[in-house]
């Protein structure tokens, strides 16, 4: 074979293979389409049924490849709703551990941002009030806006609530209205079942709804009606582990100004933590504990000590 013959060879090779791959090329393409139109479909279908992330318990998912001990990494993730074996994809994170997180802190603002139902506190039958604060962007700018009512609402209270009561019962939002539409339904019935078991009780009509909420407006609330404990019922700021979570600030006697350690607060109020039901029963507990020794915070922690000593 001389060498013409040797590059007529080599110049043949080459063109089949070319041609080769402009075919293999084009089969590829041809299935790309028909993959992403497959996929396109299937999409538009699923989007019918997509399932809710949020409902996923994150104590229970596990992303983790090829753990050494996952019986143990389960039992650890079972005491704790951090964010644990959620694993990664070089160096970021799975899809499906941002959109929880996304999820998680959409809810989070959405607790915030967003007012109680007004049909809830017209449903229970509460009366209601709205401190100084003229909006939510007032609320979050002016916290000591959310700590007072003006003369319009004190009488509207003087008026409407029963003065000088053993318990006046107080729900404030706060800093998330979901905490409030997914436990007052259910808290307060068990506080007033609890409350009976002591010959206490409260009216519904005397319950007020306080709208753009601080803490401190039950401290006004108590020189208002002269009670002898007010209970605030009010949403807590959320987080990524809960939106939902509420507590209950309890005060013997409040007067404005008055220290923050004479607070008997009782949190972590939601689904996950300590549930609504269970609260209440508690709550009524210390209601009675707190009438009884006409004390509360840090003052009846220390009567409680002595007597156990």
């Amino acid at each position: 074979m001389n060498e013409q013959q040797i590059k007529d060879m080599i110049q043949n090779i080459l063109e089949n293979m070319s041609n080769e791959q402009n075919t293999n090329n084009q089969d590829s393409v041809n299935e790309s389409l028909s993959n992403d139109t497959t996929s396109t479909s299937s999409e538009i279908e699923q989007d019918k049924v997509l399932p809710d992330i949020t409902k996923i318990d994150i104590k229970k998912q596990f992303l983790v490849p090829h753990p050494h001990d996952k019986k143990g990494y389960l039992k650890l993730k079972s005491y704790t709703p951090a964010r644990l074996g959620m694993w990664r994809t070089g160096v970021r994170y799975k899809t499906a551990s941002v959109l929880r997180f996304q999820a998680d802190h959409a809810a989070a603002q959405d607790a915030v941002f967003n007012d109680v139902n007004p049909e809830l506190p017209k449903k229970l039958g509460f009366l209601e009030t709205q401190t100084e604060c003229t909006s939510k962007q007032d609320y979050l700018t002016r916290p000591d806006h959310g700590r007072k009512f003006n003369d319009d609402m004190v009488k509207k209270i003087k008026d409407n609530v029963t003065m000088h009561p053993k318990i006046q019962m107080v729900v404030g939002d706060g800093l998330s209205s979901t905490a409030i539409e997914a436990n007052v339904p259910d808290i307060l019935p068990a506080i007033k079942t609890g409350l009976k078991s002591y010959g206490l009780d409260f009216e519904d009509k005397d319950v007020i709804f306080v709208k753009y909420a601080r803490v401190g407006i039950e401290d006004q609330i108590g020189e208002i009606t002269d009670a002898d404990v007010v209970c605030m019922l009010v949403g807590e700021r959320p987080g990524l582990v809960t939106a939902k979570s509420m507590s209950a600030y309890i005060a013997y006697k409040p007067t404005v100004d008055m220290p923050e350690a004479n607070r008997t607060v009782i949190s972590n109020i939601h689904d996950g933590g300590m549930p609504a039901v269970e609260a209440g029963a508690y709550i009524a507990e210390m209601l009675n504990k707190i009438l009884k020794n006409k004390k509360s915070g840090i003052e009846l922690k220390e009567i409680e000590n002595a007597q156990s000593n």
